[in-house]
């Protein structure tokens, strides 16, 4: 494993999601971090997306590593996420990246939409090592447009506590369907919502907030969650 550090990204290494298939991955580690989470991106951006490397270094301020990753098909430059199965195998190998680079830190995993659920489908099928809970950033409850709750039905597979910070406008999270969900779900499950946030975390002029202002929420929401399953 080849690794390239640098201070304000974090060490830039391959992952080996097979033995004849890598994918790129960072690692970045604050001083005295406390915990590390495995962050995976959304459909349509990578893990060098602005929104990913903000939300690694917001993160980082708060004294929380994160391990950031490639789906292969972004590795490719494809727009067609991988099959579940190659998604769940990448998932996989991000978390037993973490074993070995960051072995004395507890772990979280998650993500972006797209792939805070292939994080959690690879759960709910057989629990991955060490992993203490998933936090998702805008879980993809359903297609816009389509109301409906069947892509969370593996979540009643799932005994780790979640999180779920999703904007208040998500398209593809109707409130009343995702608090149904949550409510389901028990005390293992957490919902915070942002308020006029759509599935991206924008917000509109006219609320008088920034998307700045809806990042911060939002880590502030994660670590303090975070805090208290520590």
């Amino acid at each position: 494993m080849r690794a390239v550090t640098d201070e304000a990204d974090g060490q830039l290494f391959t992952l080996e999601v097979t033995a004849s298939l890598g994918v790129a991955a960072r690692l970045l580690r604050p001083p005295e971090a406390r915990a590390c989470y495995v962050l995976a991106h959304g459909a349509g951006a990578g893990m060098d997306h602005p929104s990913m490397r903000a939300l690694a270094g917001g993160l980082a301020t708060h004294g929380v590593a994160t391990l950031r990753y490639q789906f292969p098909y972004m590795q490719r430059g494809s727009r067609r996420p991988d099959p579940p199965q190659l998604c769940h195998a990448t998932v996989r190998a991000a978390v037993a990246a973490v074993a070995r680079l960051a072995a004395d830190l507890p772990c979280i995993a998650g993500g972006r939409s797209f792939g805070g659920r292939m994080t959690s489908q690879a759960q709910a099928l057989e629990p991955l090592p060490g992993v203490r809970g998933l936090a998702f950033l805008g879980f993809p409850l359903h297609p816009a447009g389509q109301p409906g709750q069947s892509r969370a039905a593996h979540l009643a597979d799932v005994h780790v506590p979640l999180l779920f910070l999703q904007g208040s406008n998500d398209a593809l999270a109707e409130p009343a369907l995702l608090r149904a969900l949550v409510g389901r779900l028990g005390e293992s499950a957490t919902l915070s919502l942002m308020e006029d946030a759509d599935h991206s975390f924008h917000v509109r002029k006219k609320s008088g907030r920034s998307d700045a202002d809806v990042r911060s929420a939002m880590l502030q929401s994660l670590v303090q969650w975070l805090d208290r399953l520590l």
